[in-house]
């Protein structure tokens, strides 16, 4: 074991909060450790740590870097492994519950209600023998191009995930995000050919994040959108950048942009109306955000923030790993393929465990 998940064990036997995480393409795990167990919020997004936000919630909870300690470790590849998925079992019950929302969700489309609705749904797997060091590495290796992480707090619980999606990258007053929609399960040699259904879908999350944008950012610049592979799954990206009107503007832009359309929907106060009144669970911090704030963790330069959606991720209480998955919907929207791709989705956690 090394020096990074001794003090990984160390925090847990004392049961004090902490953060390891593996950015995109990295070869470094970085970890902070808090020195006390107080749940911290942020104040002015001006403070200085890892951030780890809830779906729906104005206050946000943080681990500070002056009440923390800070390891940075190297990706030894030797050390880590790949796990291969087992058959994976149906539950009728639960894919009718979630084909049933789904259709609420179509026919409030159709009644005028919103345009777009992202709809989720929590699948429990039993863990009897659940190890973070053991479970981070199967992330690192599954998913070098992912935000890979596990953030524990007393007061919150312990929580896992590799996520694809980026909610905010700044350097002083350059800004950078993406959109992410669009869904397509990897298969071996063959072309990505996406329908109209999953453009439709990534034009709406890039038209949210402008419009978002647009008050408080000038330059701003949007790639056009281009296939990208998480893990076994395909989606549509469009990349953005701009620079911040001025440097207070970044509270303003984060509250904006989350939750984004690609996990609640459009116009989002419905959408997330919608979401709060039907999902029937609480998502408590799956589809809210995480990561740096105000600093890189890995070189201390400052003023650089990195944010990621909190998607394709796991809570684990109580010898239980709950599994959070959810789609967009449209107009166009089908059930059972609804279903179907959760099911998919639930594979980057499942080949974890």
């Amino acid at each position: 074991m090394t020096d990074l998940f001794i003090k990984v064990k160390t925090q847990q036997e004392q049961n004090l909060p902490f953060v390891i995480f593996c950015k995109p393409n990295s070869d470094k795990i970085v970890g902070l450790f808090q020195r006390n167990d107080h749940l911290y919020f942020l104040e002015n997004f001006e403070e200085k740590g890892f951030v780890f936000a809830p779906f729906d919630a104005n206050d946000f909870p943080f681990l500070p870097l002056e009440y923390s300690d800070v390891f940075v470790e190297n990706v030894n590849s030797k050390d880590f492994f790949v796990s291969n998925v087992s058959s994976v079992s149906e539950n009728l019950e639960e894919k009718n519950d979630f084909e049933n929302l789904v259709a609420k969700g179509i026919q409030a489309i159709k009644n005028n209600q919103f345009q777009k609705v992202v709809l989720s749904r929590k699948e429990k797997i039993s863990v009897t023998d659940f190890d973070v060091e053991v479970t981070f590495k199967r992330l690192v290796t599954n998913y070098p191009t992912a935000f890979k992480y596990c953030f524990f707090h007393p007061k919150i619980g312990t929580w896992l995930g590799a996520t694809p999606e980026q909610l905010l990258q700044t350097d002083g007053n350059l800004l950078k995000t993406v959109a992410l929609a669009g869904t397509q399960l990897n298969v071996e040699n063959q072309e990505v050919i996406w329908q109209e259904k999953e453009k439709y879908e990534q034009q709406l999350v890039t038209d949210f994040i402008v419009g978002s944008l647009e008050d408080l950012v000038k330059e701003i610049t949007i790639s056009s959108p281009y296939s990208v592979k998480a893990g076994n799954i395909w989606h549509i990206k469009t990349d953005i950048s701009a620079t911040a009107k001025n440097k207070n503007a970044f509270q303003k832009i984060i509250k904006s942009l989350h939750p984004t359309s690609a996990v609640c929907g459009l116009p989002k106060e419905v959408a997330k109306e919608f979401i709060l009144e039907h999902e029937n669970y609480e998502r408590e911090y799956y589809a809210g955000f995480l990561g740096e704030m105000n600093i890189d963790l890995l070189t201390f330069k400052l003023q650089k923030t990195d944010l990621f959606v909190n998607l394709r991720c796991m809570k684990i209480e109580d010898k239980i790993a709950n599994l959070y998955i959810g789609c967009g919907i449209t107009e166009d929207s089908i059930p059972e393929n609804e279903y179907i791709e959760t099911v998919n989705k639930s594979m980057t956690m499942k080949k974890v465990l």
